[in-house]
């Protein structure tokens, strides 16, 4: 069967409107001797009214933003490419805007930068929550030394990997069971009823990417549990059904796609995030659990939080809808896990109260943040350079590739001390172990 070209509609339009049958055989210039379709003739003429057209929908977006919300003002922490500051305040162009910023950790992210905070009136950007609804960090701390495991650490990771799925699509060996599997009263606000099954399949699976389960070491020599994963397949489903619903598109270069709170679409949609949320959450601790046990020991200490969602907060004395695409909460006296590469120390830190924690709306980063895309770290680096690295830091790894190495990287404490008196650091955790997908473990499920 021949692939679908997604030029080929339009292109068969100009091909009809210029007269011709658009299945007419005509001599094709790149194979002498064969001949194509008439329409292939139209196909850039196609792409380039694409193009047009998806400028014209942008700037009719950005001119129907109301005079109120116009030139909303941006706090950025750190440096950061010129393409990353102009993506957003490309993002500060659509909707009813009040404030933003950009914390230390930023990059280039789908539509919104990741890294990026956004305070709205009355909306929620679909674009700005993203793919992986509710991804965050979950830390628990064990009344177990770190030198009664640090022998048993190949055996511990060897069990992690037999009782924990990760990669693409996976589903758990064993179903787990949750209440939030059983509310039917979620499921149906948010009108994802027909993805439960596939939902209670893959509840405490990993996936890949960034994602991770890592063994630390904290200053006091104690174990900590530390994961990073989302919402896995739910909330793909869910962003990627109300972005279509609400005449989004998925990508980089595009304006944010919002919502009204009060609309049908967007009280759907705030449904669907919540779920999600709600889903990511439980994976996160079924997960640590599983890991509890294999270690064994009793948690003492539990900090836990999500870095894509959409919050209503308060701030300047406003009720505002504040999203946040991979920054993490950070309220005075509210504490958050921010981990950095497979090869350097994660942090357990709190918010504090300053001039730049305001205007920062209360958020900070969620991790070192990336130097080099996937593809470039692939190209720049081997696995034998990422192998010293993680030999030299007495780290052990299970699974990972290069794109995920730290060399990828920033390097967390340059980056904490770029978001300035936004918050303190309370614990540092040293990495022992970590476990990945493996090399070619693809995950559909965009973070």
């Amino acid at each position: 069967m021949r692939r679908a070209d997604p030029l080929e509609t339009h292109a068969r339009d100009l091909a009809v409107a210029a007269g011709l049958d658009p299945e007419t055989r005509i001599p094709n210039p790149d194979k002498p001797g064969k001949t194509m379709p008439a329409w292939t003739e139209f196909r850039d003429a196609a792409r380039q009214a694409r193009k047009q057209e998806a400028k014209a929908r942008e700037a009719a977006t950005i001119a129907a933003q109301p005079d109120a919300y116009r030139d909303a003002p941006l706090h950025v922490f750190g440096a950061h490419e010129e393409q990353t500051i102009e993506q957003m305040q490309r993002c500060l162009r659509v909707g009813n805007t009040v404030a933003a910023t950009l914390c230390a950790d930023g990059h280039l992210g789908y539509a919104q930068p990741v890294g990026g905070v956004i305070a709205y009136d009355g909306q929620v950007s679909i674009s700005g929550v993203g793919f992986d609804i509710g991804c965050g960090n979950l830390a628990v701390r064990l009344d177990m030394p770190a030198s009664r495991i640090r022998d048993d650490l190949p055996d511990i990771l060897a069990g992690i990997r037999q009782t924990i799925s990760f990669g693409i699509g996976r589903a758990n060996a064993a179903r787990v069971e949750h209440a939030l599997l059983d509310d039917d009263e979620a499921w149906h606000a948010s009108d994802m009823r027909d993805y439960r099954q596939k939902a209670a399949a893959q509840l405490g699976t990993v996936g890949s990417g960034n994602h991770y389960v890592d063994l630390f070491e904290d200053e006091a020599g104690l174990v900590w549990i530390g994961v990073h994963f989302g919402s896995r397949g739910l909330g793909h489903t869910s962003a990627t059904r109300y972005l279509k619903a609400a005449g989004g598109r998925d990508g980089i270069h595009v304006p944010p796609t919002v919502v009204d709170e009060g609309s049908e679409l967007g009280i759907r949609y705030i449904a669907a995030m919540e779920l999600a949320g709600r889903y990511a959450q439980a994976g996160r601790e079924w997960v640590v659990e599983r890991v509890r046990g294999i270690i064994g020991g009793a948690v003492t200490d539990t900090v836990h939080n999500h870095h894509n969602y959409a919050w209503k907060e308060t701030h300047g004395g406003r009720d505002l809808w504040v999203v946040r695409k991979g920054a993490t909460p950070a309220f005075p006296g509210q504490r958050g896990f921010v981990g950095g590469s497979m090869g350097d120390d994660a942090v357990i830190l709190e918010g504090v109260d300053s001039e730049a924690s305001r205007a920062a709306l209360y958020s900070t980063i969620h991790g070192a943040g990336r130097v080099f895309g996937r593809k470039e770290a692939h190209r720049r680096f081997t696995r034998d350079q990422m192998r010293d690295w993680l030999r030299d830091r007495g780290v052990l790894l299970s699974g990972g590739d290069v794109d995920e190495s730290p060399m990828a990287y920033r390097r967390l404490p340059d980056v904490l001390a770029a978001q300035g008196d936004t918050v303190r650091v309370l614990h540092r955790l040293r990495p022992m172990a970590v476990a990945m997908a493996g090399p070619g473990e693809f995950d559909p499920f965009k973070d």
